[in-house]
């Protein structure tokens, strides 16, 4: 499986990533990555690539939003800690649910991540 982000510079992003466990697996000019981990291929599209072309209307596509991919984790303070210290950006406090425990975390861009602790 891919997902293509949507991100405003792939150089920044990338230490990120990599502190959750995504390598480097391809690079298509400064503007665009391939990166894989966790059973997932994530393509990083920045200024400058098709994905951000003005699509019908003229609106032209931006990261955010609030779908994200979910990065399964067994140390989720010390995940927490890594992607911060990567330029990461909290967007929400650590919540315990029934599962477990999660945290939304933003990329340098803006994109959501979550980081995701099973219970027990």
């Amino acid at each position: 499986m891919t997902v293509r982000y949507l991100v405003d510079d792939v150089d920044a992003a990338l230490p990120f990533y990599r502190a959750l466990g995504f390598r480097l697996a391809d690079r298509w000019g400064p503007p665009f990555a391939v990166l894989k981990g966790k059973g997932l291929t994530l393509w990083l599209a920045g200024p400058g690539t098709s994905a951000r072309k003005k699509v019908a209307g003229g609106t032209p596509p931006v990261p955010g939003g609030w779908n994200r991919i979910v990065v399964e984790t067994r140390e989720l303070d010390a995940t927490l800690a890594k992607a911060m210290a990567a330029g990461g950006k909290l967007r929400s406090r650590p919540i315990t649910g029934p599962g477990g425990r999660q945290v939304l975390v933003d990329d340098p861009s803006g994109n959501p991540v979550e980081l995701f602790e099973a219970r027990g």
